[in-house]
């Protein structure tokens, strides 16, 4: 492939809900710039964009892919995003490198909750956009419908440049609203036809919208829609072009993307409305200071890059994806790592299609390639030049909250799997790996089920070891509510010196549940020597590690050392600490300690829909959450908080996502331990016992 200049290059990231119709469209976007001679299928698992084995398998993205296209002299890289809500995190990757998108529509589905989540995401990261209603061969789609609820949630920003043609129940061809003239498919293009007269209301109304977002781009226009004047052709095509650009005016297409329909009509808009790398702006900072480097997509400046996404298989090796910010990379240039701080020389560029690399020469400002073989690169690096070493910032993902424990399913694969693990979750920031050493876990965080699902598939197809998952322990504490006297007497006696230690100790709440314990004394006339305060403390010390009901650290306890005794001979250290120990046992056995298990409490943030509210507070309640507080986020939302125990957070994703159809999301913080009802107590202690046992 040649080398593009910035002002010929178009970086789309394709977005919308799961099952929209992306992939099909990427592919139906390639075969009609040539790419490919023959159309692959996702129900067959040979498109260029699902080339993973769990995609083929499980028929839907689960990664970004790239395919970059050439068409009409401009360079198109295709980004094609998973529309499932657990890969998220791949399509904020791919948005925070795209200049603009095309958002898919099912035409027969209609407008889903993945349009909105992606129309969001193009307003977060102001990305113009075009909407590609799919699936219009279907008997059932809808244009005119689509277009309704679009305008309904958006308004007049929506603009609807075609309009379908129909022919014994099937797509032949649109009306081109902008030049008010009929297209019939011929192949991949298509040729002048007359305009049918059943559809000209509706394109009465399409017209109408269309000239109504012209209007609304200036005021000058607005006065003159408003006098009853008429635009010409020119005017609207000028408007067009200045305002799709912006994001004022979103055009909407159609086509059928299993059989290519609108797809040549959708590079070509592209090509025409959506703006190059250089008209956006993009800032770093020179490294270890406040100054402020414009890359601005410039060629003419110093070279910088940032790394917006890793590939590592098995079979194709690891690549580095990056989009060039400024200046020129070539295939011979030695980069320096502005993260990591060390150089690296390239020996090949590349750009991937799928899974294919095609090796170039040199990449211009904006544009999108690959590097391999770079031993210490991540995603979220920063490349460049040691003389204007340029920090960029990262992209933005979302945090996981949804986890699960796993174990090896054979034994002495540990190191393996903690390998393959790194490998994933330097592909996949949203995958996260903890090691809860308080309950002797491992512990795996996704956004949703599905995802971690696919990853421990990975673990097996990819790197053949198996892990098996569960529900995760949780973290519970241990406490005393009552206040207790009680005496520990170590005596011990085996020819020669003996050992002797014998105290006395007040054990009650301190009140602060942040600390383990308090330690105190109150020994009046000597009964216990000062230098056998330690040791008290030591034995104290050791005991609250693992608390006698069920095995959990203690906290919120304070220990006065009140009275004891000693042997001027057979007393030493290890009999007072012994002494203090078998105190401290005597103590939670007492009922007038009541002894009890404190649960992790979390404060619970649940964002959705107005209309979702009272299902989301009722299923809180029935779950031992308390709901504090709500107040509206002034965008249709409302903002629900609650203090919830952790141990009832697990699986809420799923519950979340099934109340409000996937318009709900949440975040949480540990905030406190508090005490456990009592069945779930006496269920935890007798399920520690029977782990002991």
């Amino acid at each position: 492939m040649k080398t593009y200049e910035t002002a010929q290059i178009r970086n789309v990231v394709l977005m919308g809900h799961g099952g929209a119709g992306k992939t099909t469209l990427a592919e139906a976007m390639a075969f009609a710039a040539g790419v490919i001679t023959r159309m692959g299928k996702v129900a067959d698992g040979n498109t260029i964009s699902d080339f993973d084995k769990e995609e083929a398998k499980r028929q839907f993205s689960i990664g970004t892919s790239v395919i970059p296209l050439e068409y009409e002299g401009v360079k198109i890289n295709v980004l094609d995003t998973p529309g499932y809500f657990d890969f998220v995190g791949e399509v904020e990757e791919a948005v925070s490198v795209a200049d603009a998108a095309v958002i898919v529509v099912n035409g027969k589905d209609g407008v889903q909750v993945g349009t909105q989540k992606a129309w969001d995401l193009c307003e977060k990261y102001n990305l113009p956009r075009i909407i590609f209603v799919s699936n219009m061969d279907d008997d059932n789609a809808s244009f005119r419908q689509v277009v309704e609820d679009l305008q309904n949630l958006y308004g007049s920003h929506i603009a609807p440049f075609q309009i379908p043609i129909r022919e014994n129940e099937k797509l032949v061809g649109f009306v081109n609203v902008v030049k008010m003239e009929g297209r019939r498919f011929k192949g991949l293009n298509y040729e002048p036809c007359g305009i049918p007269d059943y559809i000209k209301d509706n394109l009465e109304t399409a017209r109408g919208a269309l000239v109504e977002a012209v209007a609304e781009s200036s005021e000058e226009y607005m006065e003159r829609y408003f006098a009853g004047e008429e635009f010409t052709y020119d005017e609207i095509s000028q408007a067009l072009r200045q305002h799709v650009e912006d994001g004022g005016i979103v055009p909407v297409m159609l086509g059928a993307s299993t059989e290519a329909l609108g797809a040549s009509m959708l590079l070509r808009d592209i090509c025409k409305y959506l703006p190059d790398p250089g008209k956006r702006k993009i800032q770093g900072k020179v490294a270890g200071t406040e100054v402020a480097f414009d890359a601005d997509y410039d060629d003419s400046k110093s070279m910088t890059a940032k790394v917006w996404k890793t590939l590592v298989d098995p079979f194709i090796g690891k690549y580095s994806l990056i989009k060039v910010c400024s200046g020129v990379l070539r295939a011979d240039s030695t980069i320096y790592n502005v993260n990591k701080e060390n150089e690296e020389k390239l020996s090949r560029l590349y750009i991937l299609r799928g899974k294919e690399p095609i090796e170039v020469k040199e990449l211009r400002a904006g544009d999108i390639g690959a590097v391999s073989k770079l031993s210490n690169v991540s995603t979220g690096d920063s490349l460049a030049t040691k003389a204007t070493p340029v920090l960029f910032d990262p992209p933005e993902v979302s945090t996981p909250y949804t986890y699960v424990a796993y174990a090896a399913k054979n034994k002495g694969e540990e190191d393996k799997i903690a390998t393959a693990l790194a490998r994933l979750t330097d592909e996949d920031l949203t995958l996260k790996t903890v090691t809860d050493s308080e309950n002797r876990q491992s512990l795996l965080y996704g956004i949703g089920d599905q995802q971690i699902e696919v990853a421990v598939s990975k673990l097996q197809s990819r790197y053949k070891v198996e892990v098996e998952t569960m529900k995760p322990k949780f973290a519970f504490r241990e406490t005393i509510r009552g206040k207790v006297r009680v005496q520990g007497k170590h005596k011990k006696q085996s020819g020669g010196h003996g050992q002797y230690g014998d105290v006395t100790i007040e054990f009650e709440p301190s009140g602060d549940m942040d600390k383990p314990y308090v330690f105190e004394e109150k020994i009046v006339g000597g009964v216990v020597p000062k230098n056998f305060f330690p040791a008290v403390e030591k034995g104290i010390q050791e005991c609250v590690q693992k608390g006698p009901l069920a095995g959990y650290p203690v906290v919120g306890l304070k220990a006065t050392l009140v009275f004891g005794s000693y042997h001027p001979v057979d007393s030493n250290e290890m009999a007072f600490k012994t002494a203090a120990i078998l105190a401290f046992k005597k103590a939670f056995a007492e009922p007038d300690a009541k002894p009890v298990l404190l649960e992790p409490i979390c404060n619970l943030k649940v964002v959705a829909p107005d209309k979702f509210t009272g299902d989301i507070m009722g299923d809180l309640n029935k779950n031992r959450g308390r709901v504090l507080g709500m107040h509206p986020d002034h965008k249709g939302n409302t903002i629900v908080e609650a203090d919830i125990p952790a141990s009832e957070l697990y699986g809420y994703s799923t519950t979340l996502r099934s109340m409000t159809g996937g318009m709900g999301t949440f975040s949480y913080e540990f905030v406190r331990y508090e005490q456990a009802p009592a069945d779930i107590q006496e269920k935890e202690i007798a399920a520690r016992k029977s782990e002991e046992e």
